[in-house]
């Protein structure tokens, strides 16, 4: 190794230690000369590039602006390692830190995020889980964690389908109710549900007011049969154009396809297919070594 030089012992840098990209900065050019080649190491915190900042004109309050910016910043794939403190999220919108709260306390409430012992605020991937090999209601399952499930109507009426009326072991010209909606969860698409049931018992749902509700506390307050047991078929799917856009997912964005039969005491009463935000959901199951298990047949 060569002699350093006066200016080097200045610096107190070797020819191999990186120097900071400041120093370099700071000192004349005919010394990064004099040194020879210089392993330059500068790291950059993550920059958010993608940031909309809040229009201050804008009848939107603020926290709104920044909660919808930061959902969307999360549905973009952002935040995989960490999400921003309160504080860095004060200067990156130039707000106070009471503004940047109530947006975290909505995206919290939706289930977007969530808050972790030790980690702080973090994007909570996959909001809810359901256990397979049990009745559940959606309705049930969501609210169990503190979200608000809520529904857009599509339409509740009366139709034929001769699919569904196949497995409701029905004539294939047989009426049948249709219930369709979009199931919410902290106000924020997460499936997709179509529903049909025998007219015989299924008309009074065309009265119901679906916006809060269950199916099978509906059917319940009527006396209708309600589903005690039955059959269900998950399937990982890319959804079509219509129902990926009710579900704002993006072109690639995989979900759930759920179907299932529900039976009252061995007599068919629910047809449904659900698709459900993979992203959003998802299921778990037991097993243990002395259970046993069959394949079936798959529907063509």
């Amino acid at each position: 190794m060569g002699a350093i030089s006066p200016m080097e012992k200045k610096l107190k840098v070797s020819r191999s230690t990186p120097i900071p990209l400041y120093a370099l900065m700071s000192v004349q050019t005919d010394l990064v000369a004099a040194l020879g080649p210089v392993v330059v190491q500068q790291s950059f915190p993550e920059q958010n590039v993608s940031i909309t900042p809040v229009d201050r004109d804008s009848p939107m309050p603020l926290w709104a602006q920044i909660e919808a910016d930061l959902r969307r910043r999360v549905e973009a794939g952002e935040f995989s390692e960490a999400f921003p403190t309160d504080l860095e999220l004060t200067e990156t919108y130039d707000v106070s830190r009471h503004t940047v709260r109530e947006a975290i306390r909505h995206l919290n409430k939706t289930g977007l995020l969530k808050r972790e012992r030790g980690r702080g605020t973090v994007v909570n991937r996959a909001e809810f889980e359901q256990s397979l090999g049990t009745l559940y209601s959606l309705f049930q399952s969501v609210e169990s964690n503190g979200v608000e499930q809520t529904s857009e109507l599509i339409r509740c009426e009366v139709v034929t389908d001769s699919v569904a009326a196949s497995h409701l072991e029905l004539e294939e010209n047989a009426e049948l109710v249709v219930l369709e909606r979009v199931r919410l969860a902290g106000g924020a698409p997460l499936a997709l549900d179509r529903a049909w049931l025998p007219v015989t018992f299924g008309e009074p749902l065309l009265r119901v007011d679906w916006s809060h509700t269950a199916l099978y506390q509906e059917l319940a307050q009527l006396g209708a049969p309600v589903p005690n047991q039955g059959w269900e078929r998950l399937t990982p799917i890319v959804p079509a154009p219509a129902d990926r856009e009710r579900l704002g997912l993006r072109t690639r964005d995989a979900a759930f396809s759920l179907e299932r039969l529900g039976l009252c005491d061995d007599v068919p009463v629910e047809w449904r297919t659900t698709i459900i935000r993979g992203d959003r959901y998802r299921f778990v199951t037991d097993w243990s070594a002395g259970g046993k298990g069959s394949l079936r047949p798959s529907a063509i």
